[in-house]
Order: structure tokens, then C-alpha cells, then sequence
């Protein structure tokens, strides 16, 4: 007979209206009778009905009171209250509501409109608590989507990373180590305040993430060429270095079928990028300067000294020491003066780096 599980509490300091509130609501609510302001906030210590229904005029604490300290409250400032009251004048009503009563009835009043009032009021509470419940499921969705579009993206770049090492296997290990310095030059650049500005507004985990991407277009040379064992012939590295051009072209077929992009932005400025120069003596465009990307710029340091300390089918590898002389060498030439000033700070990471995961 009606739903019993709502708790009602009814704050009176007359016996009279305790007993006519029990008797009308008993039928349907769990009804609570308390006969002063300073009862019902010992009991709220403990207990949280859905509804309370508070006398204005008590005495030693008074219903607008009592409201007060309900709503100073966390645990109790949600509760919804109903204020009873033989007054009738308006600015008293006014200074209810404005307390964070829901409503107000004036008493004596009528045990059909008062259930029928709470039932409206407890209905509206459920609704709000469904659209609280509803919007809190709502963002265990989108962060579970998010969540899985992450784990796409990667699965993406891990498997484009892993078909380029596949077909390139003499530089295995390549594409973790230059992430890897990427990173250590990322978090030394934040430390420093350097080019601050455009590095705070990358997402730094896809930078990362895209950096695997970075020879992608190395699937488009041949393997005659990409696997040659001897030194490349000038027609030969001609063909080599179309790769950052396919690169871009592939990113950009891969962007015709997502609408998350973000990671594909980064890794088509890496793809396309890493191997211009300084001066403007790099491959494709001849871009010179700050006019080349500053994620190139960076992937170009990680890049060469890569290349500089592994072993090739014509070259032997160099020690750190030889590397970072060369590194050195190409400061203002190959490379962005500023970033070869801080890796000359951190190389020794680079070193570490190499060595892990040789």
C-alpha cells in the first residue's frame, strides 16, 4: 500500500499536527514525527529522508533556522523540504522559498492536497535523481568511448609503426627509441620554458603516439632499395627521399575514413617534415628556418642521432661520443641551434635510451 521505502520526516512542536501528518501520509510513507528544529538535525546526523515537512513557528529554533543548517550542509543540502505554516502573507512564503524550500502550505490544511502535493514533489525529486543518474551514465559512456578510440588510434599507429620495421628490418628498434628521445627532449623543453607557447598547445601523449609514424612512407619505396645492403646510388637515395612526401599522401588517405584526426595531424607534420634542414638544404620541400614545423625540427634530432649510433650493412655504428660531436657539428646547419643546445644537456638520456633497448 503505496511505497513505504520513502521516508518522510515531519517537524511539529504541536502533538496535534504530528498526529494528523501521520495519519494522512502513514498509509504511504515511513513517517518520522519530531517535535523540535533541534531533534530533526540530531536525527539528520544519521538518517536522510526524501522529504521533510517543517513547521515555521517552534519555539527555541524556528523553521527558517532549522533550514539554515540543513542547507549549510553537504550531506543534507539536497534534501527537499516543505514548509507548513499558519501564516499567510506573502513576504513570509518569499523568505521560505528563498531559504531553498520546494513549497509551502499553509496550515490547517487539507489531507488530500497535502499527499497529493508530496507525491508531485517526491515524483520531480525522482525525475531530478534519474537526470543526475542519467548524466553520470552519460559520462562513463563518453569517457569509455574516448577510451576506445584511444586504444584505435593506437592500434593504428602500432600497426603502420610495425609494417614500416617489417619491411626496413635494418633499423629495427628504430621507431621506440626515437619515440622515446622525443619524449625526454618534450619534457626537457617544459622544464625549460622553450617554444612554451606552441608546446603547450599539443597534446603531448599524441605527439608521441604519432611519432611512430614518422617513416610511414617508407611502405611506398621499393624493397630493392629500402633493404639494399650497400651504400644507395644517387638515383637510388633520389627515391629514398620521396618518402616524407608518401608519408603525408598516406596519412591523408588514412583521414578520409576517421573523424578523430588529432593524431593524424601530428603524425603527417612528422612524416613530412623530419628530414628538412636548418639552412634549407633538406628533403622535400627545402624548407629553411622556423618555416620547418617545430615537431620536425625535433623528430630530426631524435632521427640522426639515431641513425648515427646503429649499425648499418655500410656503416658501423658510433659511439654517443662521435654522435653528439657530429650532432654538434650540424648545430645552426642541420639542426635548430636551440635544440641542439638542449640536447647537448640531456644526451646522456639519449645514451641511456639506446642502451635499454639495445
Amino acid at each position: 500500500m503505496g511505497n513505504k521505502q520513502r521516508m518522510i520526516f515531519i517537524v511539529d512542536d504541536d502533538a496535534t499536527n504530528l498526529a494528523l501528518g501521520r495519519d494522512t501520509l502513514g498509509d504511504y510513507y515511513d513517517i518520522l514525527t519530531l517535535n523540535s528544529g533541534a531533534r530533526l538535525l540530531r536525527v539528520l546526523e544519521k538518517t536522510i529522508p526524501d522529504l521533510i515537512l517543517l513547521d515555521v513557528e517552534m519555539p527555541e529554533m524556528n523553521g527558517y533556522e532549522v533550514m539554515r543548517h540543513i542547507k549549510s550542509k553537504p550531506e543534507t543540502s539536497n534534501v527537499p523540504v516543505i514548509f507548513l505554516t499558519a501564516k499567510r502573507d506573502g513576504a513570509s512564503e518569499l523568505e521560505g522559498l528563498s531559504l531553498g524550500a520546494i513549497d509551502y502550505i499553509s496550515k490547517p490544511f487539507s489531507p488530500p492536497l497535502l499527499h497529493k502535493r508530496i507525491e508531485i514533489h517526491l515524483l520531480v525529486e525522482s525525475q531530478k535523481q534519474e537526470l543526475v543518474d542519467f548524466n553520470n551514465n552519460l559520462q562513463s559512456m563518453v569517457e569509455a568511448q574516448t577510451k576506445t578510440v584511444i586504444e584505435l588510434q593506437n592500434a593504428v599507429l602500432s600497426t603502420m609503426a610495425d609494417l614500416v620495421e617489417r619491411r626496413d628490418d635494418i633499423t629495427g628498434g628504430h621507431i621506440e627509441r626515437t619515440q622515446a628521445y622525443l619524449k625526454v627532449m618534450l619534457a626537457a623543453l617544459k622544464d625549460a620554458s622553450i617554444y612554451k607557447e606552441e608546446i603547450d598547445s599539443w597534446d603531448v601523449n599524441l605527439v608521441l603516439q604519432s611519432a611512430q609514424l614518422h617513416d610511414v612512407g617508407k611502405i611506398a619505396i621499393k624493397d630493392s632499395i629500402l633493404q639494399k645492403t650497400e651504400k644507395l646510388t644517387e638515383e637510388e637515395f633520389e627515391q629514398i627521399k620521396e618518402h616524407p612526401t608518401f608519408g603525408g599522401k598516406i596519412i591523408d588517405k588514412i583521414k578520409e575514413s576517421t573523424t578523430q584526426q588529432s593524431f593524424l595531424d601530428y603524425a603527417k607534420v612528422l612524416a613530412e617534415s623530419h628530414h628538412e634542414k636548418w639552412d634549407g638544404s633538406g628533403y622535400p620541400k627545402g624548407l629553411k628556418g622556423e618555416d620547418i614545423p617545430l615537431l620536425g625540427r625535433l623528430m630530426a634530432v631524435a632521427d640522426v642521432y639515431d641513425a648515427l649510433i646503429s649499425e648499418r650493412q655500410y656503416k658501423k655504428a658510433l659511439s654517443h661520443k662521435e654522435a653528439v660531436g657530429i650532432m654538434l657539428d650540424g648545430k645552426g646547419k642541420h639542426f635548430d641551434p636551440v635544440l641542439i643546445d638542449l640536447f647537448l644537456g640531456i644526451s646522456d638520456q639519449f645514451d641511456e635510451i639506446a642502451t635499454q633497448f639495445d
